[in-house]
């Protein structure tokens, strides 16, 4: 359900729990307010429209806080004038939520805490049965591992698979000799006028 109010001269669209800045009111934080100019009223696929308001219809929230908006900016420019003028302007508003929408006797908060209820039930109501199949299941898997435990004899021994592996004696890789030590094996090179003499 959400309805179409008027205030401040501003039509807003709410819903319960919506929660939106208006022009300024005379009101104090945490006060409850009744928001009386509703022009439209829809549920679903019924809808009221007000001729201005709709009749026996009200929409109460709670003032948070009084703020400021945004800061907006006005700056005026004449070229060849030197004339520059830049003002700063933040609109003095009222910050609402929305708790409830009544229309000839039905609220939309009662609707919602209902559902909200019917929904937390259904949920207990799953949990439930899911603990019922969890204990069903434990109690399976019980009766399964005595099964196993008293068709295995006393006396068996473990498959081979079971036992664990011995670890494998390998020998020390061979290494390369490092430069130095080549160097020292190998014959001491020749030179050219050596090779000539003899």
């Amino acid at each position: 359900m959400y309805a179409v109010i008027e205030t401040g001269g501003k039509q807003y669209r709410v819903e319960v729990g919506t929660e939106l800045a208006v022009e300024l009111l005379e009101v104090e934080p945490g006060q409850e307010i009744t928001l009386e100019r509703v022009l439209l009223v829809a549920d679903g696929d019924e809808a009221a429209i007000g001729r201005p308001v709709v009749d026996g219809a009200t929409v109460s929230a709670t003032v948070l806080r009084n703020d400021r908006a945004d800061k907006v900016i006005s700056f005026k420019y004449k070229p060849k004038a030197r004339r520059r003028v830049k003002k700063g302007h933040r609109q003095e508003q009222t910050v609402l939520r929305i708790t409830d929408l009544v229309l000839n006797g039905r609220s939309a908060a009662a609707e919602a805490q209902k559902a909200a209820e019917a929904k937390k039930t259904e949920r207990q109501r799953l949990e439930e049965v899911a603990a019922t199949q969890a204990a069903a299941d434990a109690a399976l898997a019980a009766t399964l591992a005595a099964k196993v435990a008293a068709a295995a004899p006393a006396g068996a021994e473990e498959p081979k698979n079971a036992r664990p592996r011995a670890a494998k004696a390998t020998a020390p890789k061979a290494t390369a000799p490092k430069a130095d030590e080549a160097d020292a094996t190998a014959k001491p090179k020749r030179s050219r006028a050596a090779k000539k003499e003899d």
